[in-house]
């Protein structure tokens, strides 16, 4: 994942969305949306899954965890030799451990900078962590953007995206309208000012190149390889979750000719003790202002 916004208890009817893209090379072999088991052992993983390492960079099991992955843009803090940030999200995934047990582990393994939103949604807890911050940090309600710095920094693409989020709530009648309104602000390859841009130590090209939420560098070998698109929708007391990854094939493929496969959740995520019975912080409606 390079950019992502994340709605947590934002509206009453779809009580935690998220909206993601994954840019990388288009070498870099991948598997679509599925089912699958990872190779240290653990509960299944839905998610796309890299080919190349065997990780992912978003993904969710039927106990209610989910977890998404972004690298952090220093490329004078690259080791050639470090691991693959792609073991981030199954390690969280095993579901074992708090977000503080889980931090303290993966940010002392010699990753190179990442971030990752890590979300128990069955226990009602979400926080962001990273290996270039000093503890993680619990996500309450409301929306939230990541891109390749750090939670909520205020980059052109991520202020778009939580943007069209908030609107999209707003104004979507179904799961399926605000689905297609996310995967068209994910789409969108406006190029951004050269007096927005950031500036994190890559080319003043590259900076243009990487600064839409939807990308494609001119010499076709990197840019966006899927978009996906969360929504869990309360239905009377039970929640019912979409998962929808749309993938483009290659260079030539724009946000009109992906490759769609989904998957929908009764029930999810689950209760995990009938005393809990009521829904968890992340559910709950938005208080009104005031």
């Amino acid at each position: 994942m390079c950019l992502a916004a994340v709605a947590i208890g934002a509206s009453a009817r779809f009580p935690f969305v998220v909206a993601a893209n994954r840019d990388e090379y288009f070498d870099r072999a991948a598997s679509a949306l599925d089912w699958w088991t990872p190779a240290g052992g653990g509960p299944a993983i839905l998610g796309g899954r890299d080919l190349h390492a065997g990780g992912t960079w978003l993904g969710l099991t039927q106990a209610g965890r989910v977890a998404l992955l972004t690298n952090v843009r220093n490329p004078a803090d690259i080791v050639r030799d470090a691991p693959s940030r792609g073991a981030i999200v199954p390690h969280w995934l095993r579901g074992d451990l708090s977000v503080e047990h889980f931090w303290r582990q993966v940010a002392q393994a010699g990753y190179n900078g990442f971030n990752v939103i890590a979300a128990d949604l069955a226990r009602g807890t979400c926080a962001w962590a990273s290996n270039r911050a000093a503890r993680p940090h619990p996500l309450r309600r409301g929306i939230h953007g990541l891109s390749n710095a750090q939670l909520d920094t205020p980059w052109p693409k991520v202020e778009r995206l939580k943007r069209h989020l908030r609107e999209a709530l707003d104004a979507a009648a179904s799961a399926e309208a605000l689905a297609l309104r996310l995967f068209a602000a994910l789409g969108d390859a406006t190029p951004v000012p050269d007096e927005h841009l950031p500036r994190t130590g890559v080319p003043l090209e590259w900076e243009r190149w990487l600064a839409p939420a939807f990308i494609r560098t001119p010499d076709g070998r990197y840019g966006t390889r899927c978009s996906t698109v969360i929504v869990t929708e309360r239905r009377g007391a039970q929640c019912v979750t979409h998962v929808i990854e749309r993938s483009f094939p290659g260079p030539e493929a724009g946000p009109g000719d992906a490759l769609e496969r989904r998957h929908m959740l009764q029930d999810w995520p689950p209760v995990r003790d009938e005393r809990l019975a009521a829904p968890a912080p992340w559910a709950e409606a938005p208080r009104p202002a005031g």
